[in-house]
């Protein structure tokens, strides 16, 4: 197979945000799972630190970003800039409301001086409102996986704030029943993309870059899906019938997930170009603060080339042959080229030149 990676390949469809989130997603989920085990004696208000971060990130891009719409007005005339800054605006509010609840949430494990459906009182009204939001998002081509997250998942909020209240006295399995409901759909979709990445494979009609980027997406959805699944069934173990895992082991099939997501996020395309006032791709953004890295970004490597004579390892891989015949092409027009220079100019009709 032939790889071919340089630093402009690697970061131009980069998602700074995705990454952002799955990243703090990761160490929050690994220092509350290590705080539930008492490996860890920091306090709840020290756990969601990458929380904290992430909000933090959110509400500083959303600021520079105003800034820089109120202060250079001619940028908005720039595509799409509205919808982008709206998008912006509307990420901000969900965030924000979203802050409210991981506040409450922390205050509440740490005081315990509130009911648990007054803490989930901001995330069911996230995932009312985020069902309009995805409508909107889906007119203008935006992006809308958290909101899809919230919305679809809203009686799954509120059966767990009545679990923890004591108000039903159900078994943990059947509080899940919403997620197990999400979970076999996400399920058949991992089925579909597996099936239909073996349908391409199989065809010689579809090329070698549909084959890849099928294969690729079955993998990463498998990857993303099933590991979730399996911390669900081992969560309920746990909660129902006092499963002996350690809640780090609990919660480890989450950190292929999020891995998967992190190495997603460099190819996930998109963003909103409006965070931070970038008004641009991140990879030009990238290039553009630092100069030093166009050089670098037009150095490629690839894994067929021979380092010491620079000749392909092997001339049948597909991309080669493509240069030979482009070379032939070539030669084939230089030598038409020069042959038609050597033909003698005859004229069309012949003049008699008087005597």
């Amino acid at each position: 197979m032939c790889m071919e990676m340089n630093l402009q390949t690697l970061f131009q469809d980069f998602n700074p945000s995705k990454f952002v989130v799955h990243t703090c997603l990761l160490i929050f989920t690994a220092l509350l799972a290590l705080k539930l085990d008492n490996s860890i004696t920091w306090s709840y208000w020290a756990v969601f630190t990458p929380i904290w971060i992430w909000k933090f990130l959110v509400v500083l891009g959303a600021s520079v970003g105003t800034y820089v719409w109120w202060q250079y007005p001619h940028f908005r005339l720039e595509g799409e800039a509205y919808i982008h800054y709206k998008a912006m605006l509307i990420s901000l509010a969900i965030h924000l409301i979203l802050l409210m609840f991981e506040l409450l949430v922390c205050d509440q494990l740490t005081t315990s001086r509130h009911v648990w459906i007054l803490v989930f009182i901001p995330l069911i009204f996230i995932s009312i409102v985020s069902i309009a939001i995805c409508i909107w998002c889906v007119k203008h081509d935006r992006s809308y996986e958290l909101e899809l997250f919230c919305a679809v998942n809203i009686l799954q909020f509120i059966f767990l704030a009545l679990k923890l209240d004591e108000f039903i006295n159900w078994s943990w399995e059947v509080v899940f029943v919403p997620l197990w409901i999400l979970m076999c759909l996400s399920l058949v979709g991992v089925l579909y993309s597996i099936i239909f990445a073996g349908i391409l494979l199989r065809t010689p009609e579809v090329n070698i870059q549909q084959r890849r980027t099928s294969f690729n997406s079955a993998l990463a959805y498998t990857f993303t899906v099933i590991p979730i699944l399996v911390f669900q069934v081992l969560l309920t173990n746990k909660l129902d019938d006092g499963l002996s895992l350690t809640y780090i082991v609990v919660v480890s099939p989450l950190f292929v997930t999020y891995a998967t997501l992190i190495i997603m996020s460099f190819s996930s395309k998109g963003g909103n170009k409006w965070w931070f006032g970038i008004r641009k791709d991140f990879c030009q953004f990238l290039l553009s603060v630092f100069p030093l890295l166009q050089e670098y970004a037009n150095i490629a490597y690839n894994n067929n080339v021979n380092r010491s004579t620079g000749v392909p390892t092997d001339p049948n891989q597909e991309p080669y042959r493509d240069d030979a015949n482009r070379k032939v092409k070539e030669k084939k027009q230089k030598n038409q080229k020069k042959n038609e220079a050597l033909k003698p100019v005859v004229p069309v009709t012949s003049i008699d030149m008087p005597d």
